[in-house]
């Protein structure tokens, strides 16, 4: 194998071997507080506590701020995009904050009932962690409709349901069973068990984007800070620790819903590097060909706006503009042009006799002789009916009776066949006029060019007239 083709496979090699890095790196930052967690449960001092009510409230409160606010733009993004994650996500924000608030409100009751202080903390991750579930298995559904996601009824009977949580939890914290260590550690091993399996469906799912990493990110946090929960003891350093790992995941989580908010408000299509270069270079190369599509109508446009249908020959109004730019060209270089003013004898004739569909064959078959006797940058355009001019760039008069004499010629000596008969003769009349000796205005030379064409229908057609 040749150094070139060893060179082309490097980067490929590269590429693989990054995609990979990258992903251990994402793991290892998603799993990092695994190892806090082990350090603090085997080397923690379990008498050490930090039990302060202000600060714990202070922190409650933060949270209960943000986690309204998040759900508030969870929800824009929602009737932005009627995204079911999005759905989800906003209720599993607004369930997490209307319960997890009586946690904080409740911390004064640490002394007096425990229970009433502890379980509104299992019980609102636990929701969360089910309804964060439920949004996955939903992602890159339909899109819900815009009556469905402006629906009040939905909303409030959630928050209803949010509601019967507090007041069950509230019970809960009364009953018999509240003493049990089983009833925390339900909802606080339900909340990792249902993290676990969110994990596990969007790495069986091969669920891949920026905002879908930092929600696989997030209920990684999420289950880790439940581990930590029932490993931990009210106060203890564990149980703080517990408190920062769900900060953590909550803080990235919100950091995604708000870039999710400022791109395309939905967490299925949104951004991702690769995928946006490569959406970057179709719609490229779509702009490209649409660019490539609209010249060419352009020109498409310019031609017919500026060709005879029929002949194909320039129109009057495109002549006129080229004799204007012809004329201020030999002005400025001090130069000459001339003219020729064709009209095909007995024309009309011919359309009597055989019909306007033969007439209109000769018309472009004359066009044609035209064309072949004429220089490439010559042009010749149909001022009406049979009637013709021919601009020649830079030519004396003299040089235009020749080209004028070719033209007859041409035209004498050609055969127009036709469907309808056989063979027909035509010829063409010619007068001719150049810029600067017979004037140097457009009126003016076309006013000669005429009157020679005329002269030269008077002395019998089939002619070339220069004076």
């Amino acid at each position: 194998m040749d150094m070139s083709a060893k060179i082309g496979e490097r980067p490929e090699a590269i590429r693989r071997v990054t995609k990979i890095y990258a992903a251990f790196l994402i793991a290892g930052f998603a799993l990092s507080p695994a190892f806090l967690i082990a350090y603090l449960y085997f080397f923690q001092d379990p008498a050490l506590k930090f039990e302060n009510h202000l600060f714990h409230e202070f922190a409650i409160t933060g949270a209960t701020i943000e986690g309204l606010f998040v759900t508030y733009v969870s929800w824009r993004c929602y009737l932005s995009s009627g995204e079911p994650l999005l759905r989800w996500l906003t209720l599993g924000f607004l369930g997490f904050t209307l319960i997890y608030v009586l946690h904080g409100a409740f911390t004064g009751m640490a002394h007096h009932n425990i229970w009433l202080f502890l379980l509104y903390g299992p019980a609102s991750r636990l929701a969360m962690a089910i309804l964060l579930l439920i949004g996955l298995l939903s992602f890159n559904q339909e899109p819900d409709t815009p009556a469905q996601r402006v629906n009040p009824h939905t909303w409030l009977a959630w928050i209803a349901a949010f509601l019967v949580i507090d007041v069950a939890v509230a019970v809960a914290a009364y009953s018999p069973f509240a003493g049990s260590p089983a009833l925390r550690l339900s909802m606080e091993g339900g909340a990792l068990m249902f993290s676990a399996i969110n994990l596990s469906v969007m790495l069986m799912g091969r669920i891949r984007s920026p905002l879908m990493t930092i929600f696989g990110i997030s209920i990684a946090l999420f289950g880790l800070s439940s581990l930590a929960f029932i490993l931990g003891k009210p106060w203890n350093h564990m149980w703080w620790l517990a408190h920062a790992i769900f900060a953590g995941g909550f803080f990235i989580l919100s950091y995604g819903i708000v870039k999710a908010f400022h791109t395309t408000r939905s967490f299925a299509n949104i951004y991702n590097q690769e995928e946006m270069v490569n959406r970057l270079a179709m719609a490229m190369v779509r702009t490209e060909s649409a660019l490539q599509e609209l010249q060419r109508s352009n020109q498409m446009l310019e031609h017919l706006a500026s060709t005879d249908p029929l002949t194909g020959a320039a129109n009057r109004r495109h002549f006129i503009e080229r004799v204007d730019a012809e004329i201020a060209r030999a002005k400025r270089d001090n130069l000459s042009f001339a003219l020729l003013a064709l009209d095909l004898d007995n024309f009309k004739a011919i359309n009597d006799r055989y019909g306007h569909q033969v007439g209109d064959q000769v018309l472009q078959g004359f066009v044609q002789k035209c064309t072949e006797q004429i220089r490439p940058y010559d042009s010749v355009a149909r001022m009406g009916g049979e009637e013709f001019m021919v601009l020649l760039p830079q030519a004396t008069q003299e040089l235009a009776v020749t080209i004028g004499e070719r033209i007859r010629e041409a035209t004498e000596s050609a055969v127009f066949d036709s469907i309808v008969i056989p063979k027909l003769a035509l010829t063409v009349s010619i007068g001719v006029s150049q810029f600067g000796l017979d004037g140097s205005t457009i009126d003016t030379i076309f006013r000669a060019a005429d009157e020679r064409l005329y002269r030269a229908k008077n002395q019998g057609r089939n002619c070339v007239i220069m004076e």
